[in-house]
């Protein structure tokens, strides 16, 4: 496994990020702890999750905060699981906690940042968290009153680094204009959506965070398995599988024209998009989320993997980047009346 400082900072992070959303719902927790076996026996050190993680619709069986029960029942079989960890988590959603009344919907307010990360900490049976991310963007909240949370949780030690999620490029100025103001590290990373077939980040958020000195960790860098592989065939996952059936004709045929150029290239589908992602000088580590041990092992090669001139000219082609009209690049159409959204 290869490394990377995280960002502008000291902290040295696997460059492939284990994403764990799926832990609970559709992962079950034995499945999950040898997935995280044998991410920390290869040397991916860097897991993602999220306080809301294990919640998905109206199924009685989840909840918000599974997944990092999950995470936590692991960390508590020992043989320095916990301490061989880069550990990142987030804040913002609603946790359907009674206690908290008005207070459990999503935001910053100081109130809820430190309620969610001692809440995130004992499900994680953990002291500490080492990237506290802000999941969405959220604008009611002065950015004097969640730096000063921050300051209070990486002060006590109970977090190390903030990072941002889904922010835009202006979100990411003013945070760091605020945090400058107060002589604060403020930010070290953004983690966004980015991929082959979504790349409005480049237009302004993977700039703007390499001129920041923040590390870009992409989700979804498969674009929900449509870039994994097996998704026009049928035998992908559930979503990958539902959403290529939504696909027009022409992603069709650009996903046709992908799988081609991964088998001449002797890369999978699946481990050519995220050394495309890798690519990038902005990426810090694109999260995978594997269903099995076997998944997580057949990407463990993408660090290793370099893209010549060609092959990267070519994937261009193939999928043209922020402006071309069938990426569906339309900033001013990703901006809801709602104080949070996705940003580009």
């Amino acid at each position: 496994m290869l490394y990377t400082h995280l960002g502008r900072t000291g902290l040295q992070v696997s460059r492939l990020c284990l994403g764990t959303m799926n832990f609970g719902p559709l992962t079950d927790e034995a499945t999950a702890f040898r997935i995280m076996d044998t991410a920390i026996d290869a040397g991916v050190t860097f897991f993602d999750t999220a306080n809301v993680y294990g919640s998905w619709g109206q199924d009685s069986r989840t909840h918000s905060g599974w997944t990092e029960e999950i995470v936590g029942r692991w960390f508590a079989l020992g043989d320095g699981r916990r301490e061989r960890v880069v550990l990142a988590t987030k804040v913002f959603g609603t946790m359907n906690d009674p206690l908290d009344g008005p207070n459990d919907e999503g935001g910053y307010s100081a109130y809820k940042i430190k309620r969610s990360v001692e809440a995130s900490l004992k499900r994680l049976g953990t002291d500490r968290i080492e990237l506290y991310q802000m999941h969405h963007i959220y604008t009611h909240a002065p950015w004097d009153e969640v730096w000063g949370a921050f300051e209070d949780l990486i002060s006590t030690g109970k977090v190390v680094y903030a990072g941002a999620s889904n922010f835009g490029a202006r979100h990411l100025c003013w945070a760091q204009e605020a945090a400058k103001n107060r002589h604060f590290l403020g930010l070290v990373s953004e983690q966004h959506k980015y991929s082959l077939l979504t790349r409005q980040p480049e237009l302004e958020v993977l700039p703007a965070a390499l001129e920041l000195g923040l590390g870009v960790i992409p989700w979804s860098p498969l674009a929900g398995g449509l870039l994994g592989g097996h998704a026009l065939d049928g035998q992908g996952g559930d979503r990958s599988s539902t959403a290529a059936r939504g696909l027009d004709e022409s992603t069709q045929a650009r996903l046709v024209r992908f799988h081609d150029l991964a088998a001449q290239s002797g890369h999978s589908p699946a481990n050519l998009a995220l050394a495309w992602t890798l690519a990038n000088p902005a990426v810090t580590a694109p999260i995978i989320g594997p269903r099995t041990p076997t998944q997580l092992e057949e990407t463990l090669v993408v660090p290793e993997i370099r893209l010549d001139a060609d092959l990267l000219a070519a994937l261009d082609d193939v999928f043209p980047g922020p402006g071309d009209p069938g990426t569906g690049a339309d900033p001013a159409s990703r901006r809801a009346t709602a104080p949070w959204s996705y940003a580009w």
